[in-house]
């Protein structure tokens, strides 16, 4: 699907009360479990990384249609509602001090999924590797808080994470694509934001493409004469490189790291990699690391990296209780269709039925000839 919206995602403190989030939990168990039945585990993980279905899930369950929780919650009473035994799908990571235990939870799911060794070793490395890519190869400003890695007894997966910016208030939530063409090239089904920056250091754009091999190529120099390119001072008659590049008035996002980790580069330059994954990869490679060989390959290849926020939902809309605007008639109907048909087949009180519905019918304006 491509979509193109927004969604306000302003940070609200303090937690669900128990008692919404255990109605949450009950009504998702079975949602999930009649969408698995009717279009597969698959189908599901397809459905939870389009984040029009998402948000609409999260007004179903009964939470704020924009909050930051939205993701944090929803993300938490699907972790609780789906049961691995019964469905072959798990849910690890979570908020804060639980996203970290994703790759344990990775192990031990894995392992109770029946999945080989080699196999859950690679999902801890996925799960690993998307929290690094969103964290310094999409250089927005926001520093994740919040990893859910879902995954199935297949060995598929996805990730629905979200970064925190304290100073704009909001948040920021990457939904990876279950189709895993490439871990660092537009690997995101969306990122979903109701605020657009200037300027976003984008290593993930197919535009990158170019400065990404470059910077390969400066990674098996030696670092001392990186360090020569990073830190040599400039003579006064000569621009700066935030000049040369032709940023002007943010010429600030072109400022060189000063706290690269010049043992990591050493250790990168000793390994040799072979593409830029595999730089990533490497302990110790952060965004100062990858944002000064992304500015040096420019200034010595010419090779631009892309300098465009990759938030591909902007159109703002709604307060607290507003109403999204739809970008999408046939995913705005898919979703609902789906969620409709999983909320009035569940086995929940007829009473709790109607307010699920009233609130799906509310997270979408009139729309003539539409019913739900």
């Amino acid at each position: 699907m491509s979509l193109r919206g927004a969604a306000l995602l302003p940070l609200h403190p303090g937690k669900a009360p128990r008692w919404l989030f255990d109605r949450m939990v009950k009504l998702a168990g079975c949602v999930v479990r009649i969408i698995v039945d009717e279009y597969g585990r698959d189908g599901l993980m397809r459905r939870l990384s389009d984040p029009w279905f998402f948000q609409s899930l999260s007004c179903v369950l009964g939470y704020d249609w924009h909050s930051s929780g939205t993701t944090t919650v929803t993300c938490g009473a699907l972790k609780e509602a789906i049961d691995p035994d019964q469905l072959g799908l798990a849910v690890a990571g979570g908020k804060g001090r639980t996203s970290r235990k994703a790759p344990q939870e990775i192990d031990e799911l894995g392992t109770r999924l029946g999945l080989t060794g080699s196999r859950v070793d690679r999902l801890i490395y996925c799960s690993r590797m998307a929290a690094k890519v969103d964290n310094g190869l999409v250089q927005d400003g926001y520093q994740l808080y919040h990893h859910s890695f879902f995954f199935d007894e297949a060995g598929d997966w996805i990730v629905i994470q979200q970064g925190i910016n304290e100073e704009a208030c909001n948040a920021r939530r990457y939904h990876w694509s279950p189709e895993h063409r490439s871990l660092i090239e537009e690997p995101h089904e969306a990122i979903l934001c109701d605020t657009r920056l200037e300027s976003v250091l984008d290593m993930t754009s197919a535009r990158s493409e170019a400065n990404r091999r470059a910077s390969v190529d400066l990674a098996k120099e030696n670092p001392e004469r990186l360090k020569r390119l990073m830190l040599k001072p400039l003579s006064e008659p000569q621009t700066r490189l935030d000049e040369w590049a032709g940023k002007g008035d943010a010429a600030e996002t072109l400022v060189m790291p000063w706290t690269v980790d010049w043992d990591t580069l050493r250790e990168v330059y000793e390994f040799q990699p072979r593409n830029y994954e595999e730089l990533v990869s490497l302990k110790g490679v952060g965004p100062a690391t990858v944002r000064g060989l992304s500015l040096v390959a420019e200034l010595i290849y010419g090779e631009r990296a892309s300098w465009s926020d990759p938030v591909r939902f902007n159109f703002a809309f709604g307060g607290k209780d507003g109403v999204p605007f739809p970008v999408d008639r046939r995913a705005m109907d898919e979703a609902v269709d789906v969620l409709k048909t999983g909320v009035a087949s569940s086995d929940v009180r007829d009473e709790e039925k109607r307010r699920a519905l009233n609130r799906l019918r509310a997270c979408v304006p009139p729309i003539p000839d539409f019913r739900l």
